[in-house]
Formats: C-alpha cells, sequence, structure tokens
C-alpha cells in the first residue's frame, strides 16, 4: 500500500510538472501580458460590483423614504415587524456606504463587496416585500 501512493505521488507530481510545461509552451501571450489581463479584469469586476451596490445604495434610500412616509399608520405589532425591517434595512445602507467608502480609498476586498451586496439585495426585497403586504 506504501508503495502504491508513492508511485501515485510521483506519477502526479511528473504529470502536474508537464502540465504546467505545457502551459508555459503553449501560452499566447507573456506573463506580463497575463498578469495585466488578471488585473485590468479585476478592476473591471471591482468597478462593476460598485456600481451595483452604489445602485442599491439609492434603491435603500428610496424603499426607506417610502417606509417613512406609510410608517405613521402602522401600530403594534405591525409596527414592530415594520422597526425591525427598516433596521435591517438601515444596517444594509450603512454597510453599503461603508464598503463603497473602503471602494474608493482602495481598501475592500472581493468577499466585503460580495456580502454587502447580498445584504443590501436582501434588506430592500425584504422591506419592499413588507411594504407590499401593508398596502
Amino acid at each position: 500500500m506504501k508503495d502504491s501512493t508513492r508511485r501515485f505521488a510521483i506519477g502526479a507530481m511528473i504529470a502536474g510538472i508537464a502540465g504546467y510545461l505545457a502551459g508555459l509552451l503553449t501560452a499566447p501571450k507573456s506573463g506580463r501580458e497575463t498578469r495585466q489581463d488578471i488585473k485590468d479584469t479585476t478592476a473591471r469586476g471591482m468597478r462593476e460590483a460598485e456600481r451595483q451596490l452604489k445602485r442599491l445604495h439609492t434603491e435603500l434610500n428610496d424603499v426607506l423614504a417610502e417606509a417613512s412616509e406609510r410608517a405613521e399608520k402602522l401600530s403594534g405589532l405591525a409596527r414592530e415587524e415594520f422597526d425591525v425591517a427598516v433596521d435591517a434595512t438601515r444596517l444594509a445602507k450603512e454597510k453599503a456606504r461603508q464598503i463603497l467608502s473602503a471602494v474608493h480609498e482602495g481598501r475592500a476586498e472581493d468577499k466585503e463587496l460580495e456580502k454587502a451586496i447580498k445584504d443590501a439585495q436582501k434588506a430592500v426585497s425584504h422591506l419592499k416585500d413588507y411594504l407590499k403586504k401593508r398596502a
């Protein structure tokens, strides 16, 4: 069993080296060009995520404004549920604002951006659904 594991590991290592060499020999671009392409693609992705988060931030503002107009008519359990939905929306809005600031300062990470987008989408959807139910 030890011998077969060792042969498998050596075979995998040889296959890996062969794949690496084949990739180097058949690569259509130089390493510098490939790295630049990766940087450009990453920058494009960040710009698109930033645009999406800005749009969601604006949508959060709009939904919160609509919610404020309707808040006066609610009471009891409906008001408590409403307050929970509004608080979650405000929190998502603040997080979106913080992440947008981080993007502008160049210190935002992809995971933070993705999470902020998902949280903002969820908050907008939740509050819109609540407002539709209470319309």
